[in-house]
């Protein structure tokens, strides 16, 4: 594997585990609000941020590369409102879609099509991510202070169920025993 896209890859799963730490913290700073539909809209967020890491450990693995974990930041724990908490959300996602267009940008410079390949799913995934938290933040601007509508909103987020996308390894088909 090339060092370059292998350095990428490392990076990436860096900010997938981060990722994860971001919302978990949103799932407990959701909890001290007793809003447990939040909470568990996050959970099930930070349970595709690992699979999503898992993706590309798997993968570089399965190139024959090294994984290289490092130290992953601590995150934010605390947010002025729901609101500000999903508006955090819709903003990492997108820095998270730029970190897979340089991804991209990287494996179509150094000619890697396994790689720019494996990337296409990441890609068509952001735009779901983006376009979920999207629809978080227009729900809350709506809603504006009206406590009987979060309350409503609270229950619809917490339907949320954490499908293991195909062909991960970590809580796929051995995680269902």
């Amino acid at each position: 594997m090339n060092e370059r896209v292998r350095n990428a890859l490392n990076e990436q799963i860096n900010a997938e585990l981060y990722s994860s730490y971001l919302y978990l913290s949103m799932a407990s700073y959701f909890k001290r609000l007793n809003l447990e539909g939040f909470a568990r809209w996050m959970e099930v967020q930070a349970l595709e941020e690992v699979t999503h890491a898992m993706k590309f450990f798997d993968f570089v693995n399965n190139r024959g590369g090294k994984v290289d974990l490092k130290a992953i930041a601590g995150p934010q724990t605390s947010w002025d409102s729901p609101l500000s908490a999903f508006e955090a959300v819709y903003e990492h996602e997108t820095k998270v879609t730029g970190l897979i267009y340089n991804l991209a940008d990287i494996a179509l410079e150094e000619k890697d099509h396994a790689t720019g390949n494996m990337l296409q799913w990441f890609l068509t995934e952001q735009v779901e991510e983006e376009s979920s938290a999207d629809a978080v933040v227009q729900k809350l601007r709506l809603i504006g202070g009206d406590g009987g509508n979060l309350y409503l909103l609270d229950q619809e987020l917490g339907q949320r169920v954490f499908t293991p996308p195909p062909g991960t390894s970590i809580l796929g088909a051995a995680g269902n025993a």
